[in-house]
């Protein structure tokens, strides 16, 4: 690989390849695989990611928000997209883009049914969310009735899933929870399906569910971080490959004297002679103020680099004292084959999945196919 010569990310479509391909294996061979893309494909580049998947046979896509699967549909993706928190002032762009609402509300399903009619539309794929135990969105399982009376009374809609999420399913000490879970689950789908007179999928499993609960596996499984190279548990994650390393160069190097401070706020004062490299990557980029005063770290040259003083909205500045490096020198963030976004994340008692979305979209992403 060419070294950086500015801050970028860089997306390696061959890890991704690797955590499909590892995650798939799991499963039996008719379960249908959902790869969830949303918040810009966790912070990397939701339309070539899903492209990339698209192309490995992805049975759907599920986004947060109407907006993401637009985008897709723009970039031409023609899988089935899932959006998992529709609302209503965005139903047409709904419809307009084919995607498909999760429905988890007396509210929004009434909504979205009377649109629909409206459009004249007929068996317009919907899936119904329900909530066991994670209380966040969805139905509760005594509203099956009213919810079968409602879809009953329409040609408008037809159900293409039914679905809920696990709250705890990387927690060995949550098993009893998430077997309760799980059993709700299908008893609910069960009940629905009695009603409803066909079958319409199941899936419940995140992916630590994936890896977790294999009889919760059902028709279908969604996996997001999983395919970005995190398994909710180290000796999970050692078999997968983060894609993803943020890369950035040293913009100039100083020499400050015993008793002098870095950075705004005079946050770190100098005990000793020290040599500082100021990088082109700050707050705005996504790392954020709880990775300086010591708490974060780069690596240059193989050594690690902590991250002094706070952090700028642009830059930060690193202690080099003891590392043999030069202006224009490669940083590496986090990555693939240095710090992990999880080792880096856990230094400042956050997770992975902020840091990793949190990258901003100013950072250059580059592909390595």
């Amino acid at each position: 690989m060419p070294k950086a010569q500015e801050t970028l990310l860089e997306i390696d479509l061959n890890a991704l390849k690797h955590n499909f391909e590892h995650l798939k294996s799991k499963l039996l061979k008719n379960t249908k695989f959902l790869a969830v893309v949303k918040a810009f494909a966790y912070g990397n580049d939701a339309c070539e990611i899903a492209k990339y998947l698209q192309d490995l046979q992805a049975d759907y896509f599920a986004v947060a928000y109407a907006n993401e699967g637009a985008a897709l549909r723009n970039a031409g993706i023609t899988t089935p997209i899932l959006v998992l928190h529709p609302q209503i002032t965005n139903f047409k762009t709904i419809i307009a883009h084919q995607l498909e609402p999760s429905l988890y509300s007396a509210k929004i399903l009434n909504e979205f049914i009377a649109l629909a009619s409206a459009e004249n539309l007929k068996d317009y794929p919907v899936h119904i969310k329900f909530n066991t135990g994670l209380n966040r969105l969805g139905f509760w399982e005594n509203e099956v009735d009213d919810i079968i009376s409602k879809l009953k009374e329409t040609p408008s809609v037809h159900v293409a899933s039914l679905f809920s999420h696990l709250a705890a399913s990387e927690d060995e000490k949550e098993k009893a929870f998430n077997l309760q879970q799980i059993n709700t689950f299908k008893n609910i789908a069960q009940r629905f399906i009695q009603k409803i007179g066909y079958k319409p999928m199941l899936h419940l499993c995140n992916t630590s569910g994936i890896l977790n609960y294999p009889e919760a596996h059902l028709d279908m499984v969604r996996s997001g971080i999983g395919l970005y190279g995190f398994g909710n548990a180290k000796t999970e994650s050692a078999l997968l490959k983060p894609i993803a390393t943020l890369k950035t160069i040293i913009s100039q190097i100083h020499t400050i004297e015993q008793g002098e401070s870095v950075g705004y706020n005079r946050a770190f004062k100098s005990e000793t002679i020290t040599r500082t490299a100021t990088l082109p990557i700050g707050h705005a980029d996504g790392i954020s103020r709880i990775y300086g005063k010591n708490k974060g770290y780069v690596t240059i040259n193989g050594q690690k680099a902590p991250i002094i003083g706070n952090v700028c909205m642009d830059m930060i500045m690193v202690n080099i004292t003891n590392i043999d490096c030069q202006e224009g020198d490669e940083v590496i963030v986090f990555g693939a084959h240095s710090t992990s976004a999880e080792d880096l994340a856990e230094a400042a008692n956050t997770i992975s999945y902020e840091l990793i979305t949190g990258i901003s979209q100013r950072v250059k992403r580059v592909l390595i196919r």
